[in-house]
């Protein structure tokens, strides 16, 4: 069929003229007989039709969507969920309210001018404008984001303690991206919060996070000011909150930095789940501490509440240890966000130096490291560019493990890392198979800090409040999913997440070669009886000419005793290994005895259990905020839920500090008797493997005596002859003498036992020594 010819609307409106924006062609065939499409499918611009109570389908030219389908409300437009009448495509659109129009023509039409200059793809795409038919409102069509918003991200029971790591690099990595597309093009934001970066899932499921709400931006160069107030009361800047939330009247001007001290807000609030600045009754009921707070707040300090009301202000110059961020991590993040948010303009960072910092954090890599000493896994963030050296001080920093006391394991296998190779030459590392620390210093364990859950049995008020309802629902149900979840900061591992299988080295599970007779080879066999008796001190010697003297003699008794002595060594060092390794053996079925209860435990069950209840009552209070008032019956219920909330939330705290406390101390205990044990065996080892040296030395010099003895008697031999060559012998005198015979040929045998001997006690040696010298490590 072909393409039907197009008609264009009426004459552009004003604000369409000045932005110099393409008219919205129509769809509409124009030609005799040509069908039309159906209006109810497609619906016309503007077009309201019958819904619930309430609720309507509105329109543009080419979007549809439902009044219900809302998706946030601001004070001059409403953002909803739209399709586009040919494609089905899912769109977002904002359509502005009468109060929008009150504003100044310049104002109404800045969103506009503003998204028309950005493109990126960490900030939400314009897609078109246009407008509903019968009351001519301006509707943006942007970018449908499926995922909600950061905020929305945020209110999520496990979120209660902020984001995972993994999460909240994307979202810092996304955000920096964002706004240094904004600075780039000379634009401020005003209004950066949880609520306006949108979330989109990616084609290979990735989160991408986007800057959206360009209502308030505006352009503005780094040494420009602008006077007017904009902005979210939480995430404000303490001088913009003066005059737009307290009224007091001040001539201040603001800059760009106002946009840092949001993202600090932001970024704070993303990282632990809460706001930094919270005033007692909160920061909507207590706005003079909130600018108490945000004023007074000493220069590093990241955070302040008010616990008690008219109560002191405690500062905070850390994340709190619910955070579910690494010690690695926050110990980049913090002092990012302490030069973010001072209230002083001459102390703030500007955006190039923000900009520079938080690529400095992006563009390191992750070692994971889990410290035997500590039972914790740790995140040691560093640039690949950097030395092995710069690498075990970031070590240091976090588990207090000197350099010269570290050493380590990867995949079963003990590594070394040289301190003036690059960090490259690390193994890559996941949280499931990191390096492990061992550190030379015997520590006892410490385990995690963790918050007592205690603090977080709900305390319900009796009067039916919904909001106060959900709120507390929200803040105390969190807590238990972070005490079920484990994690690195906010709770103890449960003991399905307790490490046991990695506390002791993977080769300690390992046979450990036997040092005996039978596996030292033929040089470690007491000598044949035939040498030793040869060595005897009782040996009759004819009296022939190169008859031994006696200092020979004496040295060929001492060689005997010092063979008997290392034969009676060995044997010691072969009964001690052997004992190590029974001992290791013990220490490896006790492992596997541990795991195994760790497995059948069911606390985690049972928490869980407790919790998915406690969601679900949540859920409702979450519904039921949203309604004007409950009925009779209704209340009833709700007021039910508040006391079987309670109860559940009571009861996982038992199951939590019964079981999985107790349990967790009893493991760090066990843990702490196996590191004694692995030093003890380690120690031991380094001690045979000394002895074995030693012996081994020894060896060498019985073989060199031994050696000079025997050419010493080739050569008498060699003398005999030569004499008896010169001499005519008598007829009973052939022959040399058969003494002198057998005595070379048992020196010859005991000199091969010898090196027989000397060559097992260094493979031996290697043996011992490999126990303790770990391999090089391998590459990443």
């Amino acid at each position: 069929m072909p393409r039907a010819p197009t008609s264009l609307p009426g004459p552009q409106p004003r604000w369409a003229q000045l932005l110099d924006l393409p008219q919205t062609e129509s769809t509409t065939d124009s030609r005799p007989g040509a069908s039309l499409p159906d209006p109810r499918l497609l619906g016309a611009p503007g077009q309201k039709w019958p819904a619930s109570q309430g609720q309507e389908m509105q329109s543009t030219v080419n979007y549809l969507w439902h009044t219900d389908d809302l998706l946030g409300q601001g004070a001059t437009a409403s953002v909803y969920k739209a399709r586009n009448k040919k494609s089905g495509e899912l769109v977002a659109v904002k359509v502005f309210n009468t109060a929008s129009y009150l504003r100044p023509l310049e104002v109404q039409v800045r969103e506009f001018e503003v998204l028309r200059k950005l493109n990126h793809q960490n900030i939400v795409k314009l897609f078109a404008v246009e407008e509903t038919g019968g009351g001519r409102q301006k509707v943006l069509v942007m970018e449908y984001c499926s995922s909600g918003s950061l905020l929305s991200v945020l209110e999520s029971p496990e979120n209660a303690f902020g984001l995972p790591e993994e999460e909240f690099l994307v979202v810092l990595r996304c955000v920096v991206a964002g706004m240094n597309h904004l600075r780039e093009n000379g634009i401020v934001h005003r209004d950066i919060k949880p609520g306006n970066i949108m979330r989109l899932m990616g084609e290979e499921g990735q989160s991408i996070y986007k800057l959206t709400d360009f209502g308030a931006a505006r352009e503005l160069d780094d040494d420009e000011k602008f006077v007017s107030v904009y902005g979210t009361e939480e995430y404000l800047h303490p001088d913009m909150y003066e005059r737009a939330v307290l009224r007091k009247p001040q001539q201040k001007t603001f800059g760009v930095s106002v946009d840092l001290w949001s993202i600090g807000v932001t970024l704070y609030h993303a990282a632990t789940g809460s706001l930094p600045f919270v005033p007692f009754g909160g920061p909507r009921r207590n706005k003079e501490v909130m600018y108490r707070i945000t004023t007074e707040k000493p220069s590093g300090a990241i955070a302040g509440t008010q616990r008690q009301e008219n109560g002191p202000l405690e500062w905070s110059y850390s994340l709190p240890i619910t955070c579910r961020l690494s010690v690695g991590l926050q110990s980049q993040l913090v002092p990012i966000l302490a030069n973010i948010l001072e209230v002083e303009q001459a102390k703030c960072w500007g955006f190039d130096q923000f900009f520079a910092e938080t690529s400095d954090i992006l563009q390191r890599v992750v070692v994971h490291v889990f410290s035997l000493s500590q039972a914790v896994l740790h995140h040691v963030y560093i640039h690949a560019h950097n030395t092995i050296a710069i690498f075990l001080e970031a070590v240091y920093e976090q588990t207090r493990v000197a350099p010269q006391h570290q050493k380590f394991l990867f995949e079963g296998h003990l590594c070394v890392l040289e301190p003036s190779l690059s960090a490259q030459h690390i193994a890559h590392t996941t949280t499931s198979s990191p390096l492990t620390l061992f550190s030379t210093a015997s520590e006892t364990p410490k385990g995690l800090a963790f918050r007592d859950p205690a603090q977080d049995i709900p305390k319900f008020f009796p009067k039916v409040d919904l909001q106060a309802d959900y709120t507390t629902a929200k803040g105390d149900a969190p807590g238990y999913v972070q005490a079920d979840a484990g994690g690195h900061a906010d709770g103890p591992p449960l003991p399905q997440q307790q490490p046991g299988h990695r506390e002791v080295p993977p080769e300690a599970s390992k046979p450990v070669p036997k040092m005996s007779y039978s596996s030292c080879g033929r040089g470690a066999v007491p000598p044949d009886p035939p040498a030793v008796s040869f060595l005897c001190p009782s040996w009759r010697f004819s009296s022939v000419a190169g008859m031994p003297e006696m200092e020979e003699l004496k040295r060929v008794t001492e060689l005997r005793s010092k063979l008997r002595a290392l034969a009676e060594a060995l044997s010691r060092c072969s009964y001690s290994i052997t004992e190590t390794q029974m001992s290791l053996s013990n220490l490896s079925s006790e492992l596997v005895k541990n795991r195994d209860q760790v497995h059948a435990d069911r606390s985690i069950q049972q928490i869980q259990c407790c919790l998915d209840k406690m969601n679900l009552i949540y859920k409702q209070f979450k519904k039921s905020r949203m309604r004007p008032g409950l009925g009779y019956n209704e209340e009833q219920i709700h007021k039910l839920d508040k006391v079987n909330f309670s109860h559940l939330a009571k009861r996982l705290l038992k199951v939590f500090q019964e079981k999985c406390v107790q349990k967790y101390q009893t493991s760090l205990v066990t843990h702490g008797r196996w590191m004694r044990k692995v030093h003890e065996t380690r120690n031991h080892l380094r001690m045979v493997g000394c002895s074995v040296a030693a012996y081994n030395t020894e060896a060498q010099g019985a073989q060199e005596s031994l050696s000079k003895i025997l050419d010493w008697l080739c050569h008498q031999l060699l003398q005999d002859r030569t004499k008896d060559a010169q001499v005519s012998p008598p007829p009973t005198a052939t022959y040399p003498s058969p003494a002198l015979t057998d005595l070379v040929l048992h020196m010859q045998e005991l000199c091969k036992e010898m090196k027989l001997l000397a060559f097992d006690l260094q493979d031996n040696n290697r043996v011992i020594e490999g126990l303790s010298r770990p391999p090089s490590a391998p590459d990443s």
